[in-house]
């Protein structure tokens, strides 16, 4: 039996999921995490075979979550599930240490293969991500420019498009603002922008916020 750990902070998602896989023969879910937090105190008490997570979670985002579980167990699967599309996430993600990229459209057709493969050890990826990781390997040199990102950087911009302000932004990634502030202006730099209405626009354009 395939024992899994869902990770989303909508209920409605957690429990479309699990009457999904409770009516595989080989799949149960053994717990439901809201955030991160409580995710990595699960993975303490519990063994899983496979975390399901979603990449937008309150507080720590989901990428670094991610880096954190792989850090404390780093043998234990983890598939992204997101609203986003592959070509957005799933290299930052797979870079991070996830063993596969899942979108929620794609959720129901694909996620017990998925959980079936990551649970064997080996890697899922769906002919989109393929794309995208192919796609990598042959980039011109007029990439778009917040695939230079860091993964902090990327996730302030994600924040500050989505419209928090910097005060919330820092409370919810437990920085201070001024780190926050020093983060903001890394990513105009490197982007070309000048203000946040231009940031909000870049991230529409790009498809990088949930709209």
């Amino acid at each position: 039996m395939i024992h899994v750990l869902i990770v989303d902070d909508h209920t409605i998602v957690r429990k479309g999921i699990k009457q999904l896989l409770d009516d595989t023969t080989d799949i149960r879910v053994r717990g439901e995490a809201q955030h991160a937090a409580d995710m990595l105190k699960k993975i303490n008490q519990e063994h899983y075979d496979v975390v399901v997570l979603d990449i937008s979670l309150p507080g720590r985002s989901g990428v670094e979550a991610l880096k954190q579980l792989k850090s404390i167990q780093p043998n234990l699967p983890v598939l992204i599930l997101s609203m986003y599309p592959e070509d957005q996430y799933a290299l930052r993600v797979m870079k991070s240490g996830a063993a596969g990229y899942l979108t929620k459209e794609s959720a129901p057709a694909e996620l017990e293969n998925a959980i079936r493969k990551v649970a064997a050890g080996k890697r899922y990826i769906s002919s989109k991500v393929a794309e995208t990781l192919a796609d990598h390997l042959h980039e011109p040199t007029n990439t778009p420019g917040y695939k230079s990102l860091s993964d902090r950087e990327f996730e302030v911009l994600r924040r500050i498009a989505s419209g928090e302000t910097l005060t919330e932004i820092s409370q919810n990634l437990s920085l201070s603002v001024k780190t926050i502030s020093t983060y903001r202006t890394r990513i105009l730099s490197k982007l070309n922008l000048t203000n946040n209405s231009e940031l909000i626009r870049y991230a529409i354009q790009y498809r990088l916020v949930n709209l």
